[in-house]
């Protein structure tokens, strides 16, 4: 089993309590539990996805063993990075200046949902342990993740088309994206 965490920028939570998502999505046939009442977690493999203030809006890109060439070559520039993760230049000081709490949590009551690392329990789940992340830059970059600051995140709206993994995260708070 995975190691699994939660992020948050509340550093007392003694018991994680199951909650309906913020802004229900629309989910596949037999899917609809996944907006009710939920513990959320997340893979040690995917966790840079979650090194973020709760409300910044990132995407997140990482090949896939199916990603082609001219993907790569488009999105995915050769290098070290096995994840780039794109935030708005008006989201970097908050990102620099925000302490996250990683919280470990039991993987024995959690199951997986099979995308992007991550996992959700029905049940309460008391933390294993918590480590405070103070440079998030620094933690990003010391997970094998490429932090690119654009003016906006627009310009990324086509990698969803692509053969890469993308993941959109509070993009609702994202300049110009929900009237695009």
């Amino acid at each position: 089993m995975p190691r699994l965490f939660h992020f948050s920028e509340d550093p007392t939570i003694a018991r994680f309590v199951p909650r309906p998502v913020v802004v229900p999505a629309e989910r596949a046939p037999g899917m609809d539990w996944l907006n009710g009442p939920l513990v959320w977690a997340i893979e040690a493999d995917w966790q840079a996805m979650y090194v973020f203030p709760r409300d910044c809006p990132r995407i997140v890109l990482r090949p896939l063993p199916t990603t082609t060439a001219e993907d790569l070559a488009a999105w995915f520039p050769p290098g070290s990075a096995r994840m780039i993760v794109h935030v708005e230049a008006a989201w970097l000081s908050r990102l620099r200046t925000t302490p996250i709490h990683r919280y470990e949590l039991p993987d024995d009551q959690f199951e997986s949902l099979r995308d992007a690392g991550m996992w959700v329990s029905r049940d309460p789940a008391e933390p294993l342990g918590m480590e405070t992340l103070t440079d998030l830059p620094a933690a990003l970059a010391a997970d094998g993740v490429e932090l690119r600051v654009m003016p906006d995140l627009l310009p990324l709206k086509g990698v969803w088309q692509t053969s890469l993994h993308a993941s959109g995260v509070r993009l609702r708070n994202a300049q110009g994206w929900m009237a695009a």
